[in-house]
């Protein structure tokens, strides 16, 4: 019965997908689903819900799950696909929902058996995809009792299921995103030296941001200064008056981040001594690396030997960013990928792909990892 729960769920939810801070029509299915087996909740944000059950006793965890999709359309020819243009769950959120209310489920039932000693929180998050939902959550949500840990699963078509990766430390990076702004003075190529080229400052900067990680960072570090997209100019003949350089760093550390941040105003303003155009550098504040708590990290490995799943541990973090992050602020986290790579039935695409999809029955090994960290946490003292 469980099954048929979690693909009906499921289905449901990828054909009803709704983009960060617009999921009204996904909250409200939660919150119908919550009210239909008698679980309590809290509404923090518009589209953000927090269930809860109360045990016994003061000590407290929490689960956490997204509910955002993506603004890609669907090319997967399926009955569920969605029915929603240039909207789709790519990302594995239709999922990650399901296998949190599936779990409610399973901890309402020990509830009333009289069986829960701990209270147990069930956080469905808007806006991971953007907007730093889990950010805005938790400045507007206090536990009644504070979770010792808060844990977290997503899905990876990279490998197959029935398998969990994680490891210890940093597990996702940090994400910002830096663009640079170029004011010049336009000029007739003839009377050149009259101008201040912004293609010139644009040259410099380019330059300096490629030697950024050689001559400034750990050598054992790894950091991504990606330089995204780049233009200066309005016509053939004229000397660039206008310049512009966006792009996005990845790291582990934030220390390293600092660096960069420092070194990327200096930059800024040296080409601005140099070139004679004004220079300035903007910082958008993107997701903080996810880092694994040792405690967590060893409570849910422990919890997979309980399952079926195949537990791996990745030697490398993987680079891209996952606001989850956040919810290190306030409690132990820990954070893994539940594989849904499935090559007989052709699920292989990977994340963020207008193809991507999985078997809803390797859901079930993600609400078994949730119950065994839940019944290891309750009987540790």
């Amino acid at each position: 019965m469980e099954y048929e729960y979690l693909k009906e769920t499921r289905r449901w939810l990828h054909q009803h997908p709704e983009l960060s801070m617009q999921e009204f029509e996904t909250s409200a299915f939660i919150k119908r689903e919550l009210d239909e087996i008698g679980v309590p909740y809290d509404t923090p944000l518009a589209t953000g819900v927090v269930a809860y059950l109360e045990g016994t006793s003061d000590r407290a965890i929490a689960f956490r799950a997204d509910i955002d999709a993506l603004p890609i359309h669907e090319e997967n020819n399926v009955d569920y696909r969605s029915a929603v243009d240039n909207v789709m769950h790519a990302c594995g959120h239709d999922g990650h929902t399901t296998m949190l209310l599936a779990f409610a489920r399973r901890v309402k039932a020990l509830y009333d058996a009289g069986q829960l000693s701990v209270t147990v929180y069930f956080i469905f998050q808007p806006s991971e995809e953007t907007e730093a939902g889990a950010n805005q959550l938790l400045k507007s949500y206090t536990f009644s009792r504070q979770p010792a840990y808060i844990f977290g699963l997503h899905m990876m078509p990279d490998n197959p299921e029935n398998t969990i990766l994680s490891k210890p430390g940093p597990i996702t990076a940090s994400a910002t995103e830096y663009r640079f702004f170029i004011k010049g003075l336009s000029a007739h190529v003839a009377n050149k030296e009259q101008g201040h080229s912004a293609g010139e400052a644009l040259t410099f900067i380019l330059n300096q941001l490629s030697q950024l990680q050689h001559y400034h960072l750990p050598g054992l570090r790894q950091n991504i200064i990606h330089i995204g997209r780049f233009h200066a100019g309005e016509a053939i003949n004229t000397v660039p008056s206008n310049g512009y350089l966006e792009g996005t760093i990845r790291t582990y550390h934030a220390d390293d981040l600092s660096v960069i941040k420092e070194q990327m105003t200096r930059i800024a303003e040296a080409a601005a001594t140099v070139t004679g155009s004004a220079v300035e550098v903007k910082f958008s504040e993107g997701y903080p690396a996810t880092i694994n708590d040792a405690d967590a990290y060893a409570l849910m490995q422990a919890a997979s030997t309980d399952t079926h799943l195949t537990w791996i541990e990745k030697s490398e973090p993987y680079l891209f960013g996952e606001d989850f992050a956040f919810y290190s602020q306030v409690a132990s986290t820990a954070f893994a990928f539940l594989g849904c790579r499935n090559e007989e039935q052709n699920y292989v695409t990977g994340l963020h792909t207008s193809t991507f999809n999985f078997d809803e029955q390797m859901m079930a090994g993600g609400v078994d990892l949730f119950s065994a960290i839940l019944t290891r946490f309750e009987v540790a003292r």
